[in-house]
């Protein structure tokens, strides 16, 4: 079979619409992901008493619990919707695979 240079494969697919969305929501939700962290980890600071020696970020300990929870509920969230976004931005539009095959795939 002759192969024409100006043969190409790619025309013959419809173009498909850029995942840089998806991908700038998985980078949103883990700056999310890490602000939890680091409400969480301030959090368990205050309420172990190991705050730093500034008077800036003194917090009393019962702001520190509910400091704990925010960040816990933030991680939670962000990790949540950053495994959203990956898994829309890796989607194919032709096959419709289960996410069990999609992750034997990976």
């Amino acid at each position: 079979m002759k192969l024409s240079d100006s043969f190409d494969p790619r025309r013959l697919r419809p173009r498909q619409p850029g995942r840089w969305r998806w991908r700038f929501a998985a980078a949103l939700a883990a700056v999310i992901a890490a602000l939890g962290i680091l409400a969480s980890l301030a959090g368990v600071a205050a309420l172990l008493h190991r705050q730093p020696a500034t008077d800036v970020l003194h917090i009393e300990p019962s702001a520190g619990a509910v400091l704990l929870v925010i960040g816990l509920l933030a991680l939670w969230l962000g990790v949540l919707f950053w495994r959203l976004a990956r898994r829309r931005a890796r989607t194919r539009d032709g096959l419709s695979l289960s996410p069990r095959l999609m992750k034997k795939r990976d």
